[in-house]
C-alpha cells in the first residue's frame, strides 16, 4: 500500500481566539517579522522565519479585526472592535497613540512612506492620520457604500483601495479629490484585497473566486473559479508564478497564476482559514485560522510519510534552522512582552 506524503507546516500557538488577519514587514537588516490579529485582542509580533513569538500588544478591549508594521518594522498599528486603532512600538510593545472612532475598525494600513494610517470600518469612513501629527483630526473620506472590510495604500500613496463587507467590488480612491475613480466589479463582496510586492497586480479574494488586476489601469488580468468559498488569496512575491488561497474546507491551495492548475493542496488547520499571506521573499507562506493558530508552510514543502511522526516543534530543515538561529540571536534585544509568556510551539 503506497503512503500518503503530506506537508509539514510550522505551527505557531499562543491566540486563544481566531486568526482573522496576517501581515509580513519588508526584509530588514533583523530579518523578517509577521504580525498576525485575532479576536482575543492581543496581536502577536513573531518571527517572520521560525515563527517563534516576540511579544504581544495588550491594550485592546474587543476584538483585533487587522494588524499590520511599517517599512522598517518599527512600529505596529492595529484596528479593533473596541471603536480604536492603536499605534505601537514594535520593539518595546509601548501603546504610542490610540486613535479613536465612533465604531468597530475592521482595517488600517501604513502608506508607503510610513507618514500616514488609513484605517476604515462600519462607520462606512475612510480615515487617514498623519502620524507626525497624530493628534490632530484625520482627513475623511466618507463615501464609501458599505461597511469597510479592507484597505491598502498603491501608487505611491496616491490612490487607496477599499472593499465592503455588504457591497460587492473593489472602490479606488484618488487621494487629490477624495473621490472615486474606479470600481473592480467583482459579484461577490471582497474578503481580501493585497497589492502584489512589485506594485504590479491587486489579488483580490469574492466568493468562490480569486482575481487578479493591473494595478495602473485597473483592468481584470486573470480569474479563476475555486474549488469552495475562499476568504483570502495571495501572489508569490518574488517570481509572481504562483498564488495561495484558504477557505471555508480548512484546506491551503496553491495554484499556477498563468493557469490556474492547482499545484498543491495542504491539510493542517481545524477551523475554516481566515487569511493566507506569503513571506517577502517568497520562500514560505502562513495562514491564519477559526482553530486559533498560524501554519507557516515552506513553498518548496518539507514532505514526510503520512505514518512518520512530526519532527519535535516541526522543526524546519537544518539550513533554515541555522539562518533562523542567526536572526534570533540579533531579535535577543528586541524581546517584548513579559518574560514566561512565550507560547508553546507545537
Amino acid at each position: 500500500m503506497e503512503k500518503k506524503k503530506v506537508a509539514v507546516p510550522l505551527v505557531c500557538h499562543g491566540h486563544s481566539r481566531p486568526v482573522v488577519d496576517l501581515f509580513y514587514s519588508s526584509i530588514t537588516p533583523d530579518g523578517f517579522f509577521l504580525i498576525s490579529a485575532s479576536k482575543d485582542t492581543t496581536p502577536m509580533l513573531r518571527n517572520g522565519e521560525t515563527g517563534d513569538w516576540i511579544g504581544t500588544f495588550e491594550g485592546h478591549k474587543g476584538a483585533v479585526w487587522s494588524s499590520c508594521l511599517d517599512a522598517k518594522a518599527l512600529r505596529a498599528a492595529s484596528a479593533s472592535a473596541d471603536f480604536s486603532a492603536k499605534l505601537w512600538d514594535a520593539l518595546t510593545g509601548d501603546e504610542l497613540h490610540s486613535f479613536e472612532h465612533k465604531h468597530i475598525v475592521r482595517a488600517c494600513a501604513f502608506s508607503e512612506d510610513t507618514h500616514h494610517l488609513l484605517t476604515g470600518g462600519v462607520e462606512k469612513i475612510l480615515r487617514i492620520f498623519d502620524l507626525n501629527r497624530p493628534d490632530a483630526a484625520p482627513r475623511e473620506v466618507d463615501n464609501s457604500p458599505g461597511s469597510i472590510r479592507t484597505v491598502a495604500w498603491l501608487q505611491g500613496d496616491q490612490t487607496i483601495l477599499s472593499s465592503c463587507t455588504d457591497a460587492n467590488g473593489v472602490r479606488l480612491w484618488d487621494l487629490r479629490s477624495g473621490k472615486i475613480v474606479q470600481t473592480l466589479e467583482t459579484k461577490s463582496p471582497v474578503t481580501s484585497a493585497e497589492v502584489s510586492h512589485d506594485g504590479r497586480y491587486i489579488t483580490t479574494a469574492d466568493g468562490s473566486t480569486v482575481k487578479f488586476w493591473d494595478s495602473n489601469q485597473f483592468g481584470l488580468v486573470k480569474s479563476y473559479n475555486m474549488p469552495c468559498s475562499v476568504e483570502s488569496a495571495s501572489l508569490e512575491p518574488k517570481n509572481g508564478n504562483k498564488f495561495i488561497a484558504g477557505g471555508e474546507d480548512m484546506w491551503v491551495r496553491m495554484f499556477d497564476f498563468h493557469t490556474g492548475e492547482e499545484l498543491g493542496c495542504y491539510k493542517g488547520h481545524h477551523g475554516p482559514v481566515h487569511c493566507v499571506r506569503f513571506a517577502p521573499a517568497g520562500e514560505s507562506y502562513a495562514s491564519g485560522s477559526e482553530d486559533g493558530t498560524i501554519r507557516i508552510w515552506q513553498t518548496s514543502p518539507v514532505i514526510r510519510e503520512e505514518s512518520e511522526p512530526v519532527p519535535p516543534g516541526n522543526a524546519p530543515n537544518p539550513k533554515v534552522k541555522a539562518v533562523a538561529d542567526e536572526v534570533n540571536r540579533k531579535l535577543q534585544t528586541l524581546q517584548i512582552g513579559k518574560e514566561g509568556n512565550t507560547p508553546e510551539r507545537v
